[in-house]
């Protein structure tokens, strides 16, 4: 089973701090942010005449920005993400599947992001009804990140337009995917057990099956074009927070393992990329297992 969610301190010296800490740190981040947008906005004159200027001009909007919250993280908040696992390549493409327990993930793979020089070309699949919020929904719009409904369905013939246009421009990218489709609770687990009863599928603890579609439409309209896919598993010491309790330097440590597999070595039907990540899946449910009961994943840290 997943943590329980964190705990907030006992002291309310400690819950005041934290919270004024917090407070001036999303001021911050929210005042720059518009500011990056304001910077990507004006970066529209540029799209008539060089495209690839204008994602230059984007890719540091999002790599200043985003690697704003990683270091205020660090020597602010003195959290530490701890990496574990295979060293991936600097400045390759790859898709990466994770894992997801609460908001904090994301940070902790712009860190790992941020050491492969990879962070400004980060893409997320971002629900639509995000497209239009001030700040995150704005931003993303410029960053060729893929909107979805809940329906994959719904959203294939655009989803792989986005897809086509990175791979014809030859854009640099690590695209994140949380397979699960949604953050992992306790209530979630029980529904995704009954779901792997009804379908005689392995039933896990600690993550949910994941959805298979969208992978399977990654990595066949993208083949191409990245080199690598990579399995992130993340994990917290004491509980599991909240992007607000992190913000508010809660958070001391995170883990996270990475499991590099080259693009070649992956199926090429749909069935066959189904069967891997439902395998890989049940292996990062052993994982989990072994993280929870030691503390650590079965690996020295190499960041």
């Amino acid at each position: 089973m997943p943590l329980d969610p964190l705990r907030e301190p006992a002291s309310r010296t400690q819950r005041a701090v934290a919270t004024f800490r917090g407070t001036v740190l999303a001021i911050f981040g929210f005042v720059t942010l518009i500011l990056a947008n304001l910077v990507q906005l004006l970066s529209l004159v540029l799209l008539p005449f060089s495209r690839s200027a204008f994602r230059r001009v984007n890719r540091w909007c999002a790599d200043t920005w985003w690697g704003l919250c990683v270091v205020g993280a660090e020597k602010l908040n003195g959290t530490r993400i701890i990496i574990t696992g295979d060293d991936v390549p600097a400045r390759e493409n790859a898709l990466l599947v994770s894992n997801h327990q609460q908001m904090p993930d994301i940070p902790a793979i712009m860190k790992l992001a941020k050491t492969k020089g990879r962070l400004g070309d980060l893409k997320f699949f971002v629900k639509k009804q995000l497209k239009w919020a001030p700040g995150v929904g704005w931003g993303m719009q410029f960053l060729d990140c893929p909107f979805i409904d809940r329906d994959w369905a719904s959203d294939q013939e655009q989803i792989q337009d986005t897809f086509a246009s990175l791979v014809d421009n030859r854009v640099p990218m690590w695209l994140v995917s949380f397979v699960e489709g949604t953050r992992a609770t306790h209530k979630k687990l029980e529904a995704s057990r009954e779901f792997a009863r009804s379908r005689g599928l392995v039933q896990t603890d600690h993550v949910q099956v994941p959805r298979t579609k969208g992978f399977t439409a990654s990595v066949q309209g993208l083949r191409s074009h990245i080199t690598a896919v990579y399995d992130l598993t993340i994990g917290y010491e004491v509980g599991v927070p909240s992007l607000w309790q992190y913000v508010k330097g809660l958070v001391k440590r995170v883990h996270v393992h990475v499991r590099r597999f080259p693009i070649e070595d992956l199926p090429e039907t749909e069935e066959g990329l189904r069967d891997w990540l439902l395998e890989h899946f049940v292996e990062k449910d052993r994982l989990l297992e072994h993280y929870y009961e030691t503390r650590g994943f079965p690996a020295e840290p190499i960041l």
